[in-house]
């Protein structure tokens, strides 16, 4: 344990205090990464982990107080790693999320929107309407722990509930140890997915062997008592197939625009169903849309944003790299009555060109909403395609990011095609989290 305090200056993308010790001159030297701190705070840490220009420590003690500071509503906060910011107030992490989306925009894009926009607020507890919930059986314990993994480990947390899922969600936690304790395969169930719907909340278990007679007489009392849909998975996320009730479907709701989407509970859908469908609401609005439109909607998935927008456009054209999601989304468009307006097909986007943009033709507006490793390939085809035929160049672009540095990337590169970044701003998707969701707007010039 070192005596050193330190004055922490601000929080890395994993909601660690940073701070800088000083060389013997009094100039700045390395920086210290410290678990639990905060800005404005000074502590005193011990390091774990030391390299030549960081070290990585925990704090001990604290010296002095930031105001953003609170007590976490959960109790396992200091060791389950499903979160990493309870400790800070909530609209001051938003604050912070804000200030990494505009420096990775100034700093990697050396890009700076001329709007900030207001950032998109929602519930901060019970809002996680999907997980990924670790299951293992514990022989010191003589237990089975389901939860997340601990902070920086492999280990399972040792949880009875958890403030961020529903709480019907979290009242399962303990009765879920006490299913698969009881199944001849206790030891081979590796992972439950969740997946909450309208009215229907859908647990997948990955199971390694198969359910003996005794098993599924188990699972299905306990999907009557608990009112809940069992779906099992034996390899791949494709082998994911309903079990028990077989007459639940699965959907969500995008009630501005008159849409039910189905989806299975393997499927990528957003984390926060309320922020969803506040942040399609506001990508359509910052999109303008008009009748006569025709819209591109990049990285479309099953359509939660194509089929939204096919409400007010003439047509849109929905690309997606999977065969399987391009027909789910269609049929999706056509359970909603849309098959007319919209079009699918299925291209790897990371790989496009400028020729396969021409190919598809004048688009007015664009939506993109890629995963973490973002759309740079699309980025450098639109500059390529401003060379040759700028005439096909959609007016508008929105962004819709899951990486703040992927998208400060994208934008570096759009500025080359004539766009002009015109308002950015962050989405609370996952509060408590260090996770940062972002919007952005570009114009062409």
């Amino acid at each position: 344990m070192q005596d050193i305090i330190l004055d922490i200056k601000s929080l890395d993308m994993d909601a660690r205090g940073v701070g800088h010790l000083h060389n013997e001159d009094g100039s700045q030297g390395k920086v210290v990464f410290v678990e639990g701190a905060l800005p404005g705070e000074k502590v005193s840490f011990y390091t774990f982990k030391k390299k030549k220009n960081w070290e990585m420590a925990r704090m001990t003690a604290l010296h002095r107080e930031s105001p953003m500071r609170v007590t976490p509503k959960c109790k396992h906060f200091d060791y389950c790693g499903g979160c990493s910011m309870q400790h800070l107030e909530p609209t001051a992490q938003v604050a912070i999320k804000q200030r990494v989306l505009e420096d990775n925009l100034r700093h990697i894009g050396k890009v700076k929107p001329l709007t900030v926009m207001r950032p998109m607020y929602g519930p901060t507890w019970g809002y996680r309407y999907r997980a990924r919930l670790s299951v293992r059986h514990v022989v010191k314990k003589g237990t089975v722990l389901v939860g997340f993994h601990e902070k920086k480990s492999v280990f399972v947390a040792d949880i009875d509930s958890c403030e961020i899922l529903p709480r019907h969600v979290s009242d399962l936690l303990l009765p879920l140890r006490a299913l698969i304790g009881s199944l001849s395969l206790y030891d081979q169930v590796p992972q439950i997915e969740v997946a909450i719907g309208e009215g229907v909340t859908a647990l997948v278990l990955r199971i390694m062997a198969p359910l003996t007679a005794d098993d599924e007489t188990k699972l299905k009392a306990f999907a009557d008592l608990h009112k809940i849909q069992f779906w099992l998975q034996s390899k791949g996320p494709e082998t994911a197939a309903p079990f028990y009730p077989l007459d639940d479907d699965l959907h969500y709701l995008l009630p501005e625009f008159g849409i039910k989407m189905p989806f299975k509970p393997v499927d990528f859908t957003q984390v926060n169903h309320y922020i969803n469908r506040v942040l399609v609401g506001k990508a359509l609005r910052l999109l303008e849309v008009r009748p006569e439109d025709r819209v591109a909607d990049l990285f479309c998935g099953l359509g939660n944003f194509t089929l939204p927008l096919a409400t007010q456009a003439r047509e849109v054209v929905g690309i997606e790299g999977s065969t399987t999601l391009s027909e789910r989304a269609l049929d999706n468009a056509k359970a909603n009555g849309l098959s007319d307006k919209t079009t699918f097909y299925t291209r790897n986007l990371f790989e496009v060109t400028a020729d396969d943009l021409i190919a598809l033709g004048k688009f007015d507006r664009m939506l993109i909403d890629p995963p973490r490793d973002g759309a740079m390939a699309l980025s450098e085809a639109l500059v390529a395609l401003s060379a040759t035929r700028a005439d096909l160049l959609p007016k508008r672009i929105v962004y819709v990011s899951c990486s703040p540095s992927t998208l400060a990337r994208d934008a570096g590169i759009l500025v080359n095609a004539g766009y002009v970044l015109d308002k950015a701003g962050v989405v609370n998707m996952f509060p408590h989290t260090s996770h940062v969701e972002s919007m952005a707007v570009f114009n062409l010039g």
